[in-house]
């Protein structure tokens, strides 16, 4: 089991959104590259970063933060939020990071995710952030009126190397994970799912790693630990060897 602990980068600040509302945040005095720091040194080997301000205008506006966090330490990292074009994908790509996340532009042009997984092969994670059982996009403020199983069905053989699931009803909140939702995802996913949304606390973590789907990856962690209901020592130690 991977574990991903989350930063989420809005104007240059880690901040946590309640269900991707941007009008609900909370702002944390670390900056991202000393959080992804305070990462590095628990242990942790991989990292899940969203550019909210991208999500936002289709840019990569936090670019130099993400050289940063790759250039300074060690660490897996996945990053998604606002990416729509191939020379986004290329600039990400470019700076080092291990995974580049599409969600609604891949949602909105199956062919651009398709293109993508030939182009930057073994580098595409797809984002599929679901609100009751519908995919949602343009930063969770629309529904695209698509079922999240049926939509998997049609883009299963284009090559995506990660798929991450949202359950947005639980983002943010520490309700815990939707396993449920997560688990029919991953028994019909052609590539390894990973957890996101609701971890509250460690026996989430352990409920995750005891769940018998072999196509679960790993888990996404984030207000949770901002909150310090989950302690890093403790958290790191569920890391699979």
């Amino acid at each position: 089991m991977k574990i991903f602990p989350a930063i989420d980068i809005k104007d240059k600040k880690c901040v946590r959104l309640i269900k991707g509302d941007f009008n609900n945040k909370t702002e944390y005095e670390t900056s991202p590259v000393d959080q992804a720091g305070k990462y590095k040194n628990s242990g942790f080997k991989n990292l899940h970063i969203v550019d909210l301000d991208g999500a936002l205008t289709g840019e990569t506006i936090n670019l130099d933060i993400i050289q940063d966090i790759v250039s300074q330490f060690d660490l897996k990292i996945e990053i998604g939020g606002g990416i729509r074009t191939m020379d986004s994908i290329q600039k990400y790509i470019d700076v080092g990071v291990e995974k580049v996340i599409l969600g609604s532009a891949a949602i909105k042009d199956k062919n651009f995710l398709k293109q993508a997984c030939i182009k930057f092969k073994n580098k595409i994670a797809l984002g599929l952030d679901a609100k009751d059982g519908y995919l949602s996009i343009s930063g969770w403020k629309e529904n695209s009126n698509q079922l999240t199983l049926d939509f998997l069905k049609k883009v299963n053989d284009y090559g995506v190397s990660r798929l991450i699931y949202t359950d947005i009803n639980r983002d943010g909140t520490k309700a815990r994970p939707n396993f449920e939702e997560t688990e029919k995802v991953a028994d019909i996913s052609n590539c390894p799912v990973i957890i996101s949304g609701g971890v509250s606390s460690i026996e989430d973590i352990k409920k995750a790693k005891n769940l018998n789907n072999k196509n679960i990856e790993g888990i996404i962690v984030g207000k949770a630990i901002y909150d310090r209901d989950i302690n890093l020592d403790e958290l790191v130690k569920e890391i699979d060897a």
